[in-house]
């Protein structure tokens, strides 16, 4: 098999990312060398590859699909947004400025020129590359200029799937509708449709999917059922809006984590969710922030902006209180530098020198250049467990007191105070469970971590999404579509 598919949604959170998830599984349990692509991503949540460059934790998750390290040229175009008008533009791993609307629409040409050559790149190196649209290809208002939907399908002739959500309503209108919006030449290249999150009994739907062949003449390659626990590595902190935190059966231990307006790699407590008896819950509630066994203050890509919040909300007393009484406080990234006695910023903010929570004795200094990097250490404080992560960051945090719990300059903690500039450092099995046992050692409670794999509960997730697309879609005419 070789070629590349390029799947598009009718809307952003239609599906697309586990899809192309879910392809890339299936084709690399088929022997198949396949790597993922997004021309264009806006998310802040991303990681750092093995050789410094930066892309989409989705991408990375996709790659993890496929059996493959992620690499620069699967996201040649990162947009994480530093404001409601802003976005700081990652080029092919590494920061390249800050862009409005208006003048990221002049830059549009030379980086779709960038996605191509490094898209050409992949299909040179794998068989198959399956390709990520973003939002909806019938975004008429962007379609001059577009590189990542129907503007890259045309440059690079590549055959498109729509997914639609069926979970939304209205999935017929709007498969329909994103076919009679786009012109003769984009839709000539549109092969098929996939609906996703499909609740119920599949009999009921075929009148519907006749009907939508006859009108578009594309078939429905597949209905993929609605489908529990396969939250995992989301991009875009909208779906924390769908996010369920029930209390498990049996939790003994809670974790209320500071939703953040500029909230990013969120996906760092994912690991906890996936503990047995830990209950996560992302809460703007100082109530929450203050009674939880654990509070965490995470990363955030408007720093001095978010700190503002923190204090407009109440959550910085809550904060305090929990310092006071010894009750664990885990900032991340961002949410360890507001943690600190003050950050200086004539990068991101501009606001010059700014008072922190003063509940570590750290300060921060912004400069320019990103430091992306992965780090291994160990953890003193937790009985010398390994610890691992990487680290995405303009703020250089410098120790004024404290202690180091992360070696080596992993962070500080005071009391119960913890801070880190590492993101994934809750992944690490040993040190996840140890922190646990820590926090529920200070909180007085009887709890006992579980023997919970991440790794593992990473995999299986995968390996439902590549179960999905083989059960449930038409793999055979899949399979014609790529090689074509």
């Amino acid at each position: 098999m070789n070629g590349a598919l390029l799947v598009c949604g009718t809307a952003s959170d239609a599906g697309k990312t586990v899809v192309v998830a879910g392809l890339c599984r299936w084709l690399a349990r088929r022997g198949v060398k396949v790597a993922p692509f997004k021309a264009q991503n806006m998310a802040l949540n991303s990681v750092v590859t093995l050789d410094g460059a930066e892309v989409g934790r989705a991408q990375a998750m996709q790659a993890a699909a496929a059996g493959v390290e992620p690499e620069a040229a699967m996201n040649p175009v990162l947009l994480k947004p530093t404001g409601d008008r802003t976005s700081q533009v990652v080029v092919m791993g590494q920061a390249d400025g800050v862009a409005d609307a208006v003048s990221y629409q002049a830059r549009k040409p030379a980086l779709l020129r960038i996605a191509l050559d490094a898209l050409d790149d992949l299909r040179s190196r794998f068989d198959v590359v399956i390709c990520e649209g973003a939002g909806s290809p019938a975004e008429i208002n962007l379609r001059d200029g577009d590189l990542v939907n129907m503007g890259l399908a045309r440059a690079a002739n590549l055959p498109v799937v729509v997914v639609g959500d069926i979970d939304r309503g209205g999935v017929f209108a709007a498969l329909y509708g994103t076919l009679a919006l786009l012109e003769p030449a984009d839709q000539a290249l549109v092969k098929g449709w996939l609906i996703n999150k499909f609740r119920g009994d599949p009999s009921l739907l075929e009148p519907g999917l006749d009907q939508l062949r006859e009108l578009t003449g594309r078939p429905v390659l597949g209905v993929l059922p609605y489908q529990e626990g396969l939250w995992l590595d989301a991009e875009d902190s909208l779906a924390l809006e769908s996010r369920p935190a029930p209390r498990p059966r049996g939790a003994a231990l809670d974790v209320a984590v500071a939703r953040l307006r500029r909230i990013s790699n969120f996906t760092d407590v994912d690991a906890l969710a996936a503990e047995p008896g830990v209950r996560v819950r992302f809460t703007t509630d100082p109530l929450d922030i203050e009674r939880a066994d654990l509070a965490i203050l995470p990363g955030t890509k408007a720093t001095v902006e978010d700190l503002a919040l923190v204090r407009e909300w109440g959550i910085a007393e809550a904060l305090t209180a929990r310092a006071r009484r010894g009750d664990p406080v885990l900032g991340v990234c961002g949410g360890y530098q507001m943690l600190g006695r003050w950050i200086h910023d004539e990068v991101e903010s501009r606001a010059g020198t700014v008072e922190g929570l003063a509940l570590l004795p750290v300060a921060t200094a912004f400069a320019p250049e990103k430091t992306l990097t992965r780090r291994t250490g160990t953890c003193p404080l937790l009985g010398g467990v390994e610890a691992t992560g990487y680290e995405i960051r303009h703020g250089h945090t410098c120790l004024l007191g404290g202690t180091e719990w992360l070696v080596p300059g992993g962070g500080c903690a005071d009391g119960a105070v913890l801070g880190t500039s590492w993101h994934g450092l809750l992944e690490g099995d040993a040190l996840r469970r140890a922190l646990l046992a820590w926090v529920a050692e200070r909180r007085g409670l009887d709890f006992v971590p579980g023997a919970t794999n991440f790794a593992g509960v990473r995999e299986a997730r995968l390996d439902a999404l590549g179960d999905l697309i083989e059960r449930h879609a038409d793999v055979g005419a899949l399979a014609t579509l790529i090689d074509r």
